[in-house]
């Protein structure tokens, strides 16, 4: 399958939330309002087929200064075992060492695949208490299932914490 990564669009939106829906419905991703797909659609990244069809999508969200977060990684599930989640997780990782960031954090139930790309699981929050105090700040219910916050327990049930270091 022939495809490329780039840069979402807010074009690229409603095809994003069309991947996602299917994996938020089954509680595997978050599921996100549109307004909150709009406001984040800089952190994502799009596959795109041939035919400029979004095939694949996924983020990273910055959570502080040496550490971001993957976020709503998906493929459409008929393509899947084609390459493309493997190709915006390089991409992400990419886009992170750009950034300067030196560790990347996601929750998932894909440990095998994660695994293939450096990530370990963990345990806990590897954060220090401090910073730990600012981000409970933060209103973002991807940063409260990070911090495995007691609002998001039913979001985050059976998830595995994994970590890289760049």
């Amino acid at each position: 399958m022939s495809f490329r990564v780039r840069p979402a669009l807010p074009a690229d939106v409603r095809a994003i939330r069309a991947l996602v829906e299917p994996y938020a419905a089954e509680r595997i991703l978050l599921a996100k309002e549109w307004v909150g797909y709009y406001e984040s659609v800089q952190e994502f990244l799009v596959a795109e087929a041939d035919d400029a069809t979004v095939i694949g999508c996924g983020a990273l969200h910055v959570m502080w200064q040496d550490l971001a977060e993957i976020r709503t990684l998906a493929a459409d599930r008929t393509i899947r075992g084609t390459g493309v989640g493997h190709a915006l997780l390089d991409s992400l990782l990419d886009r992170a060492r750009e950034l300067g960031l030196r560790r990347v954090f996601c929750l998932t139930f894909e440990v095998a695949f994660f695994e293939s790309h450096g990530f370990h699981v963990i345990e806990g929050t590897p954060v220090t208490p401090d910073v730990y105090l600012e981000l409970l700040r933060s209103h973002d219910d991807g940063v409260a299932e990070f911090l495995d916050l007691a609002r998001v327990k039913p979001n985050t049930l059976g998830n595995t914490r994994m970590l890289i270091e760049l």
